[in-house]
């Protein structure tokens, strides 16, 4: 059986391996270097392309940006669909009290660039990618990414009195969310990702309130149409939580796909040398047409 921290470490040296590929258009939502979308056409030429809004991972840090998904947003234009690769502001390099690592996300920047980002976005997408039909848009993100694409379907839903909250659900086909840090209870409980989650939301006196904001998992149901596609090897965001989100909808009274690959680990979803990454745009097909 191969050692799971040298398949996870191979695995995310494939994905990592291929050149970023430059955008056919960048259109800023603000005023920040990182308030920027890139945009990448459908490579068959098609109109009306399905319009796909891409949120890439990385624990909500810095030192991770946009241009690692790159390629798989280019992968899946390709395949007929429009890309919207959207940066955020993401934590700083600086210490923190209880270690020296790079801080997880900006509270509340990191909520406040998304929800700006998807709000600019029909008027981005008509602008950059005339070929894109942002009426059949669908969001999808990896790991923290997958987060965020979750959290953004849920803004009608966020408690009254969020700076968030949208008046009614979000014009989206549908979510695709790809090994997402979908449960913030689990996800505190495994540690994932040196402690991404508490660094994301705070201290404990602040967890608690902001978590009610920002957590998937209480943010149900959405009445938006929901996949999950997790690796059943993944040891980065581990299978259980992706199965505690899915049964937090369940309690909710709403269902939620979940679509397990055997063999596969994190980065395949998001790597197109990988069957894994044919998979995933399979699935935001089905939503996107």
């Amino acid at each position: 059986m191969p050692d799971p921290v040298a398949r996870d470490a191979a695995e995310e040296a494939s994905a990592l391996s291929h050149p970023a590929v430059a955008p056919d258009a960048s259109l800023a939502y603000g005023d920040h270097p990182d308030q920027v979308v890139d945009f990448y056409a459908p490579r068959d030429g098609r109109a009306g392309a399905p319009l796909v809004v891409l949120l890439h991972g990385g624990a909500w840090r810095a030192p991770y940006d946009r241009w690692h998904v790159t390629p798989f947003a280019d992968f899946l234009a390709r395949r007929g669909l429009a890309v919207a690769n959207v940066e955020y502001r993401r934590g700083r390099e600086i210490p923190q009290q209880r270690g020296t690592g790079p801080v997880a996300g900006r509270w509340p920047e990191t909520f406040d660039d998304v929800a700006a980002a998807l709000d600019a976005l029909p008027d981005l997408a008509r602008r950059a990618l005339p070929q894109a039909d942002p009426r059949r848009t669908v969001v999808t993100g990896h790991s923290a990414g997958g987060h965020l694409a979750l959290w953004a379907a849920a803004r009608h839903v966020l408690p009254a009195g969020s700076p968030w909250r949208l008046p009614a659900p979000p014009a989206l086909r549908g979510v695709v969310a790809l090994a997402p840090i979908a449960d913030f209870a689990h996800a505190v409980g495994l540690d994932l990702c040196g402690g991404a989650v508490r660094q994301l939301l705070g201290a404990e006196g602040e967890y608690e309130q902001r978590a009610a904001h920002a957590d998937p998992a209480v943010l149900l149901p959405t009445g938006i149409a929901t996949v999950v596609v997790q690796g059943r090897t993944d040891i980065v965001v581990p299978q259980a939580v992706s199965e505690a989100f899915v049964d937090a909808a369940a309690k909710a009274g709403e269902t939620v796909g979940l679509t397990l690959l055997e063999e596969v680990g994190h980065f395949p979803l998001i790597d197109p040398a990988a069957d894994a990454c044919a998979v995933v745009a399979e699935e935001i097909a089905q939503l996107a047409w």
